[in-house]
């Protein structure tokens, strides 16, 4: 007997309540380098700040990542060309739907943040 394939389960966000019309107006900040500080620190108890603040600081490790990588010549710079151009893109869109208030995952760094950080 053949079995069903699986199905990724669609991402739910967690009630929210008031945390996204508190937090949007600081939760933009995560997707701006290290800022993802700033709603970190100021608005700790909100859940819609540190669902973004956990993608920013994934975003911040792979531009670390591949800044490190662009120090090896010709592949290392095609990398990091590579990353760049996803960081900003991911930064844009994750600035863009925490502005609107939405719990957007980031595709791939959305699940290692949510799976790698527990605050």
């Amino acid at each position: 007997m053949d079995e069903a394939p699986k199905i990724e389960q669609p991402f739910t966000p967690p009630p929210a309540g008031d945390d996204i019309e508190k937090g949007k107006g600081m939760a933009w900040l995560s997707y701006v380098g290290i800022l993802w500080l700033v709603p970190l620190l100021a608005m700790k108890e909100n859940a819609f700040c540190k669902f973004h603040a956990k993608q920013g600081i994934m975003l911040t490790i792979l531009w670390a990542a591949s800044w490190i990588v662009a120090f090896i010549p010709v592949l290392g710079w095609i990398a990091d060309a590579v990353v760049w151009v996803f960081v900003v893109v991911m930064a844009i869109m994750g600035i863009v739907n925490s502005l609107n208030g939405k719990y957007w995952k980031m595709p791939i760094l959305g699940n290692w943040a949510a799976n790698w950080f527990k605050f």
